[in-house]
């Protein structure tokens, strides 16, 4: 199994959730240490649930890492791009000890990094650290979107974890948009437009 390379002492940071119409973006930040078992870790996306949380326990175990989590109040105040910047920049900062460097995946770095930052495209399949934060965040995404789906079963969120997926837009139709929702997302917003519908969420 190949192992993406790494630098000890340099944070990976990546995200989840950017894309969906509900529930928080998180932000993860990790820096994994000389001789960390990296084989398998790779861009989320590309792994199954048992392997992203087999590997999300192997990073928790044996890295240093911070996540924070983006609620969809503060993704509609920034926009999502800039909500998730500032998310890295908070997890960037709650590392102990502190990375001396980061790597971002994407092309746009944080405002205020508290460290120097590069950024990398497509780096969570390049880079183990960002691979991990990868991992860890979207982990953490989707057990939360689990819980948002016992809050409000109505939405499926524990099925489509908040993308506009058929399903999840035929229910955001029927019922309207619960707390959960960005409102700033057009699906969202176009519903909310619309006169005397009576949602109210």
């Amino acid at each position: 199994m190949r192992a993406l390379p790494f630098e000890p002492g340099v944070a990976g940071c990546d995200e989840a959730g950017r894309g969906p119409l509900a529930g928080p973006v998180v932000c993860a930040a990790v820096v994994l240490p000389a001789g960390f078992d990296a084989r398998g870790l790779d861009d989320s996306k590309k792994l199954d649930a048992p392997r992203r949380a087999m590997l999300a326990n192997r990073v928790r175990d044996g890295a240093v890492w911070a996540v924070e989590v983006v609620p969809a109040d503060e993704v509609d105040r920034l926009n999502v791009l800039w909500a998730s910047l500032a998310g890295m920049e908070r997890a960037l900062a709650r590392l102990d000890p502190a990375p001396r460097a980061a790597l971002i995946d994407g092309h746009t770095p944080p405002r205020e990094p508290c460290v120097p930052v590069t950024c990398l495209v497509k780096g969570d399949g390049k880079d183990a650290a960002i691979a991990a934060a990868s991992i860890l965040a979207k982990t953490v995404r989707d057990g939360l979107m689990v819980e948002l789906a016992a809050e409000f079963p109505k939405y499926g969120f524990d099925r489509h974890f908040g993308y506009p997926t058929p399903d999840h837009l035929a229910a955001l139709r029927e019922h309207g948009p619960c707390p959960a929702h960005r409102r700033s997302f057009g699906p969202v917003r176009d519903l909310l437009e619309q006169p005397c519908l009576g949602f109210d969420g």
